[in-house]
């Protein structure tokens, strides 16, 4: 086939998102092929592909202005995430972590119980336990927009871990999160305090 016509499908594919060895091995094999094209195509517009062979993974990232250029217009939104959401991000990295240290299968599967018994221990206590669920699976489901958890077919309860949450949540942004969570931790202190004066 020629490479003009294998290079649309790839690079839409690209634009729209994460592009997965699993869910596609022809386009991810025309993305092996036509890698050095797409690279090319998309400097200009200050996109680099990052593209992760062992992991089966890759996407498009903005690339930051070189010294003294002037800033290209971003194409790739950022999106603020909230506190539950970065927490949901966090607890899944390190579970992966943990899962990548003990070797075995390459599919991380976690529970929607197991999500919520980590996160309870992070989120103010309830009484409503079906409102604490069901913002538990609001949080789940931006997660799952998000790209990094994938349900399991005919199993609403179980949950894929994309192993692309690696590329995004890395040392960088653990100690990031971790100084945020040291800032709330002080402030709610002093809040308590106050209450208590």
């Amino acid at each position: 086939m020629n490479d003009d016509i294998r290079l649309g499908p790839v690079l839409v594919a690209l634009f729209q998102g994460v592009l997965y060895r699993d869910d596609d091995t022809l386009l991810w094999q025309a993305l092996l092929d036509l890698q050095m094209r797409v690279r090319d195509y998309c400097a200009p517009i200050a996109l680099e592909l990052l593209l992760d062979e062992a992991e089966g993974y890759a996407y498009l990232r903005q690339r930051p202005a070189a010294e003294g250029m002037a800033e290209v217009p971003r194409l790739v939104q950022r999106r603020a995430l909230s506190y539950p959401v970065s927490l949901i991000l966090v607890l899944l990295r390190k579970k992966l972590a943990e899962f990548d240290a003990t070797g075995g299968d390459t599919r991380l599967v976690v529970s929607r119980e197991q999500v919520a018994d980590q996160l309870r221990l992070f989120l103010p206590e309830s009484a409503n336990e079906a409102r604490l669920l069901d913002r538990i699976d609001t949080h789940l489901n931006k997660v799952i927009e998000l790209g990094f958890l994938r349900r399991l077919r005919g199993q609403d309860q179980q949950f894929e871990v994309k192993r692309i949450l690696k590329a995004f949540v890395d040392a960088q942004w653990l100690e990031d999160f971790s100084q945020r969570l040291a800032s709330y931790a002080d402030h709610a202190a002093s809040m308590d305090e106050e209450g208590k004066a």
